[in-house]
C-alpha cells in the first residue's frame, strides 16, 4: 500500500467517533485471531493504535500477542468494551485489564506473575505459551476471587488498592471468567461462526451448549449469552432464548427466569447502536447510518413483536427511550437538509453573482450525503417514529431539485457571460443531486440538457 493511501486510510480512521474506533478494533482483533484477512486486518489495526494511542511517529510497534498482560487476559477478549459507554452484564472495560495487571504483579499474586513472565522468556523461541498462560490465569483467578469475596477482612482497603470503582466493579467478574475460560471455549466451539437466524432448531442447539454448570450461576450466564449474541446476524434474537425458557413472551415470565438477563443484554445493545448514530450525525459521518439504522429498526421491532413489554416497566422505558432518541436526532437532521439544498440551488439575479464566485464542492458532496440520509431513513421510518417528516422531506426534496434542476439548465442559455461559470458549477450540483433522488439515468439525461443549454448558448453568441 502506498504512503499516500495509508496516510488516507490513517485520515479517515482519525475522523470516526472513539465508539467506532472501538468496535472497529476489537472486531479486527478477533479477525486476526481467526485468520481472516490478516494483511487487510494487520495493516488497519496499525494504523488504528497508532491513532488510539497517540503514537503516529512510531513505525514499528509491538506486537500486542507478546504482552504478557495481554495473553493472560486474551480469553476476555471477547467480552471487553472500550468505550466511556456504560457497560452492561457479560461486558468488562478494557481500561480495567492493566491497573488489575499491575495488581497482580505487584501484591495479587507477585510469585505467579515472576514465574509466568520468565517462561514467556525462555518460551519465545521453544513453541506455544498456552500452559503457562493458562497456569498464570488460574492463579490470577483465585487472587481475584479471594480479595473481591464478602468475607475477606478489611475487604475495601484491600480493593482499593486494585484501582477506582470502576476498576473494582470489574474485578471479581474477570476473576470468574479466568477461572471459567475452559467451559466459555466449549461454549464457543459448539457454536456455528454465525447464526443468520436464531430459529427453533438453533435455539435448541444453544441451549443444548449452555448446558455447563458452570455457565449458568448468575456471574457467569451472561457471558455465555454474550458469546451467543456475538454469533448472531442479528444479535437482538438472543431475547428468543429467554422467551424459550420462559415458556412465554410476558414480560413478568421472561424477567423470573435467569434468562431474563437477554432482554437487558439486548436492550442495552440498541441503546448503543443508537448512542454512536447520535454521535455520528453530529459529526456529519452517514458512512455507517444505514447499517445503524438497520440494527435498531429491526431490534426495536422484535422486542415490540415478540415480547409483550408494558410501557410503565423498565424494559418498556428502556425501548421507548431508544426510539425517543434516535427518532428526536433523525429527526432534527432531517428536518435541516432542504434548507442545505436550498442554499446551493437557489437562483440568485446576475447581479448578485460577484466575479468568481465558486460552490464549494465538499459542501455538495455532504448536502448529497444528507439527502442520500433522508433516503436511507425512509426505509426504516416506520419503527423509528420518523415517518411523517422523512416523507414529507423526500417528497420536497424531490420537487425542489427536479424544478430548481430544469430552472438552472435553462438559465444556462442566457445572462451574463460573467456569472456563466457560476451557473455551471450549480447546474453540476443539481445534477449530482439528481442522481441521488431519481437515479444515474434522470441525471444522465439533465446532465445532456445542459450540455445542448450550454453549447446552443455558445452558438448563437457566435453567430450574433
Amino acid at each position: 500500500m502506498s504512503q499516500k493511501s495509508t496516510e488516507r486510510l490513517r485520515d479517515y480512521l482519525a475522523q470516526l467517533p472513539p465508539q467506532s474506533q472501538a468496535l472497529l478494533m476489537r472486531e479486527l482483533e478477533r479477525a486476526v485471531e481467526r485468520g481472516d484477512d490478516v494483511a487487510v486486518a494487520n495493516l488497519v489495526l496499525e494504523q488504528l493504535r497508532k491513532i488510539v494511542r497517540g503514537a503516529e511517529q512510531d513505525e514499528q510497534i509491538q506486537p500486542r500477542s507478546d504482552d504478557p498482560a495481554r495473553l493472560l487476559f486474551r480469553s476476555l477478549e471477547p467480552f471487553l468494551a472500550e468505550t466511556n459507554f456504560p457497560t452492561r452484564p457479560g461486558q468488562l472495560r478494557r481500561a480495567s485489564l492493566l491497573p488489575i495487571w499491575q495488581w497482580l504483579a505487584r501484591e495479587g499474586a507477585p510469585e505467579a506473575a515472576r514465574e509466568f513472565e520468565k517462561a514467556l522468556a525462555a518460551a519465545t523461541e521453544s513453541g506455544p505459551m498456552e500452559i503457562a498462560a493458562r497456569k498464570f490465569q488460574l492463579a490470577a483467578a483465585e487472587a481475584i476471587i479471594k480479595v473481591a469475596s464478602p468475607t475477606q477482612d478489611d475487604r475495601q482497603r484491600a480493593l482499593s488498592r486494585v484501582g477506582p470503582p470502576s476498576v473494582v466493579e470489574d474485578l471479581l467478574p474477570i476473576g470468574l471468567v479466568l477461572q471459567a475460560r475452559e467451559a466459555l471455549e466449549t461454549l464457543g466451539s459448539r457454536l456455528p461462526s454465525q447464526i443468520r437466524v436464531l430459529a427453533d432448531s438453533q435455539i435448541a442447539s444453544a441451549m443444548e451448549a449452555l448446558k455447563l454448570p458452570s455457565l449458568q450461576t448468575p456471574q457467569l450466564l451472561p457471558f455465555a449469552l454474550s458469546l451467543i449474541a456475538q454469533r448472531l446476524a442479528a444479535p437482538w434474537q438472543i431475547i428468543r432464548l429467554a422467551i424459550k425458557m420462559a415458556a412465554s413472551d410476558d414480560e413478568l415470565r421472561v424477567a423470573a427466569t435467569p434468562y431474563g438477563i437477554a432482554v437487558t443484554i439486548a436492550l442495552h445493545d440498541l441503546s448503543f447502536v443508537a448512542a454512536c448514530l447520535r454521535t455520528d450525525i453530529k459529526r456529519g459521518h452517514f458512512d455507517y447510518v444505514g447499517e445503524q439504522l438497520k440494527t435498531l429498526h429491526d431490534g426495536v421491532r422484535g422486542l415490540r413483536t415478540e415480547l409483550d413489554l408494558r410501557n410503565d416497566s423498565t424494559w418498556g422505558r428502556q425501548l421507548t427511550s431508544v426510539r425517543a432518541d434516535t427518532s428526536n436526532a433523525l429527526q432534527s437532521e432531517i428536518d435541516s437538509v432542504p434548507g442545505r439544498v436550498r442554499r446551493i440551488l437557489r437562483q440568485r439575479a446576475d447581479k448578485d453573482i460577484t466575479a468568481g464566485a465558486k460552490i464549494d464542492a465538499s459542501e455538495v458532496e455532504d448536502a448529497a450525503a444528507l439527502i442520500d440520509f433522508v433516503a436511507v431513513c425512509r426505509t426504516y421510518a416506520s419503527e423509528l417514529a420518523i415517518n411523517e417528516v422523512t416523507l414529507r422531506t423526500f417528497s420536497d426534496l424531490q420537487h425542489y431539485v427536479e424544478q430548481s434542476t430544469e430552472g438552472l439548465v435553462q438559465s444556462l442559455r442566457g445572462g451574463d457571460a460573467r456569472v456563466r461559470a457560476f451557473r455551471q458549477q450549480q447546474v453540476k450540483a443539481a445534477i449530482r443531486f439528481c442522481e441521488v433522488l431519481f437515479g444515474h439515468d434522470y441525471a444522465s439525461l439533465m446532465n445532456r440538457a445542459a450540455e445542448n443549454a450550454a453549447t446552443g448558448e455558445r452558438k448563437s453568441s457566435r453567430a450574433g
